[in-house]
């Protein structure tokens, strides 16, 4: 392969955008985690997969970062989920500490990479991996507004039964139930969906949208989502490595545009083999202004609390 792409933490989000990265012969793919044995096992399954699925990349899984080096793009999927009794601040230190640390043993290995975070709490952990790798803006991109747009395509496709090809939907601001989803900008076959359905039901998937991740922890009590997640990864991986300048949904850290600054906030950017190569500014109305400001402040309140 062509490009090569090192995926931090062999959970499920990782091990399952790792996949789809080979699957689809985007990149060879050095999977790392710290429990030894997981990333070696699942990049072994994975190939022994290959001769059925017909791809040729490699994948090979590590616990050390030797073997990352030279990567084009590194996806940060590493920390831990929210436990019982632990605290947000709890989970946000320890969390630093984690994609802290792996952000500067990959960076050590690969100073020319695009870094991609997915761990959580999102924006403050883009902060962090900015922080520690001291990176310009356009190479720190976090990924969450494609996964929350992806969410609400879909629940607009099953209101109005239609396909998910034919839906677009913007969601902005910070990962979390302060996002902003913007119905006015959402559209079926170019057609608003303002114009398609009736305000108690655009507000309701308003709400479901806001609400997407928490409702699939609710399902599955001891887990989260992982399927939407990575897939957002490989739509943001292939964008920036086939330098196809696509304009999508993602965290990146705002000097001035939309009044916000040096703040990760999920806007429209343009996706190419730079990383972020343009922030895309769209016209809102006061109260959308008003919801993404909102979202700013929450983001802004945990990052006021890192210690980096």
């Amino acid at each position: 392969m062509q490009h090569k792409v090192t995926v931090i933490g062999g959970g499920n989000v990782g091990a399952t955008a790792a996949q789809r990265l080979v699957e689809r012969e985007i990149a060879d793919v050095c999977l790392i985690d710290v429990i030894d044995g997981l990333p070696q096992g699942k990049s072994l399954d994975m190939m022994e997969s290959a001769p059925v699925e017909k791809f040729d990349a490699k994948i090979s899984g590590s616990n050390v970062y030797e073997p990352s080096a030279g990567s084009d793009v590194v996806v940060v999927t590493a920390g831990l989920a929210r436990k019982p009794g632990m605290s947000r601040d709890d989970l946000l230190h320890k969390n630093t500490e984690i994609v802290g640390a792996v952000c500067r043993e990959a960076f050590r290995h690969s100073r020319d990479a695009i870094f991609i975070v997915v761990s959580n709490p999102l924006d403050a952990m883009c902060e962090v991996a900015m922080r520690v790798t001291g990176l310009p803006r356009e190479r720190v991109i976090g990924m969450a507004g494609i996964l929350d747009s992806a969410r609400m395509r879909w629940f607009i496709a099953e209101a109005l039964d239609v396909s998910v090809e034919n839906t677009h939907a913007f969601v902005l601001g910070g990962h979390g139930d302060s996002m902003v989803p913007l119905p006015r900008y959402s559209t079926v076959a170019g057609v608003p969906i303002t114009e398609l359905l009736p305000k108690e039901k655009i507000d309701e998937i308003v709400k479901r949208t806001r609400n997407g991740g928490i409702e699939i922890v609710n399902y599955l009590k001891t887990g989260s989502a992982y399927y939407a997640p990575s897939s957002a990864v490989v739509e943001m991986v292939d964008a920036i490595l086939r330098d196809k300048k696509k304009i999508l949904p993602c965290a990146v850290r705002l000097t001035g545009e939309y009044g916000i600054r040096d703040l990760f906030i999920g806007v429209p950017v343009k996706l190419g083999r730079r990383g972020v190569e343009q922030v895309m500014e769209i016209e809102l109305s006061a109260e959308e202004k008003s919801g993404l400001q909102k979202s700013a402040a929450a983001v802004k309140e945990l990052c006021d609390l890192l210690k980096v």
